[in-house]
């Protein structure tokens, strides 16, 4: 018997951030120590009270029933009371507010309940690359709409086609923004708000990185409007649970209604310990406030390394992420190779992996490198050092 893959699976790249992880094990397994800035996954331990709401979980569910497709009561009214308390928002845990297994899937997915085969998606490049991948297999088409440096990693949405608007049904925003790092300020939301209405578009704002912030604190585009905007929020960055997969989407309640949907026809929910450690994690903000300092610490060091070798690099203002502009004359992706090389061995991610070429051909993360802000303080000293024998 052959085993081949459907032409949407063959279609498709290997995922950037599989590849970063398959070359450093390469170098690992040649014995060399590896400083891994490549994946932006927290190495830091969850904190230990949700751990132990974790832990209290298993035992308090011990009949192992199936969870809520959409999330415990419990889990929603602390999401709301978090929106509150947070954005100064009020949500309906029942209409307004679904459960989802991490942002991932919840990103992915959201095509399936929304297009049909041929509409437009617009999103970002560079960007997350599951906006591109779920557009694509639920047989959506793709527009990228660049960002830059010159127009502040904001989009141009009013220089997009006619003709290609009057097929988007998605509009992805994503600020904080990964990987650039910028803060959108407060009159870009109302701009974009009323751009989708417009065009009756369905503005998907992917709000993963709210509370890591190092200058102004970011806005919810649920402060501005409910109508048409869907947001995604996930527990995997503010409170270091990666591995616990868990997220939400919230915002109008007829795109919460249709993602309810879509959700029982796919998976059986979060487990209820999971829910049990977000609900612990969210009435907690003192863990969150160290962790940006942290993060600020590890950022405030690197970027004083790469502006002493003369790199050309600006402070994010906000995520996990520094989005390094590589010397003149020089490939993002041959940059990323020399600093893998044994005597540096630093992993980060050429920006022409996570950003796709506009329709002039132009690729925006030509040119960068990210850096993600995740080994512990000791291995970012280590990478100042490494850096500074280097030569570029």
């Amino acid at each position: 018997m052959s085993v081949r893959p459907s032409r949407r699976l063959a279609s498709l790249p290997g995922y950037a951030f599989a590849e970063v992880d398959r070359k450093v094990a390469e170098l690992k397994a040649a014995g060399i120590r590896v400083l891994d800035f490549g994946v932006g996954d927290p190495q830091y331990p969850t904190p230990p009270p949700i751990r132990q709401a974790c832990q209290a979980g298993v035992d308090a569910h011990a009949a192992a029933g199936y969870p809520s497709y959409v999330g415990s009561r419990r889990l929603r009214e602390r999401v709301a009371d978090w929106n509150r308390r947070r954005f100064g928002v009020t949500l309906d845990p029942d209409s307004e507010i679904c459960s989802t297994i991490g942002a991932k899937e919840a990103v992915f997915h959201l095509p399936f309940a929304l297009i049909d085969p041929g509409d437009v998606v617009l999103l970002p490049s560079p960007g997350y690359p599951p906006y591109r991948t779920g557009t694509l297999f639920a047989g959506g088409e793709v527009v990228h709409y660049g960002l830059d440096r010159a127009n502040g990693f904001l989009p141009d949405l009013e220089s997009l086609p006619k003709g290609i608007l009057e097929r988007a049904r998605i509009l992805w925003l994503n600020y904080p923004n990964s990987p650039t790092g910028r803060i959108a300020p407060a009159e870009f939301f109302p701009r974009a708000i009323e751009f989708c209405r417009r065009n009756d578009i369905v503005l998907a704002s992917d709000e993963a990185y709210t509370e890591i912030w190092f200058t102004e604190r970011p806005r919810s585009f649920l402060e501005f409007g409910r109508e048409g905007i869907l947001v995604f929020q996930s527990m995997s960055k503010r409170s270091a649970m990666t591995g616990y997969r868990i997220g939400w989407v919230c915002g109008d309640s007829r795109l919460v209604t249709l993602f309810k949907k879509l959700k029982t026809n796919i998976d059986s929910g979060v487990p209820d310990f999971v829910q049990d450690a977000a609900v612990a994690a969210l009435g907690d903000e003192s863990h969150v406030e160290d962790a940006r300092m942290a993060y600020q610490a590890k950022r405030d060091m690197l970027i004083q390394a790469m502006r002493s070798l003369g790199l050309s690099v600006e402070p994010p203002e906000g995520t996990i992420y520094i989005w390094q502009q590589v010397p003149d004359g020089t490939d993002d992706v041959e940059f990323a190779t020399r600093l893998l090389a044994p005597g540096i061995a630093i992993a980060v991610v050429p920006g022409s992996w996570i950003a796709r070429p506009l329709a002039d051909g132009t690729n925006p993360g030509k040119g960068y490198v990210r850096w993600a802000l995740c080994p512990p303080i000791e291995e970012v000293e280590e990478a100042c050092r490494r850096l500074g024998a280097a030569r570029f």
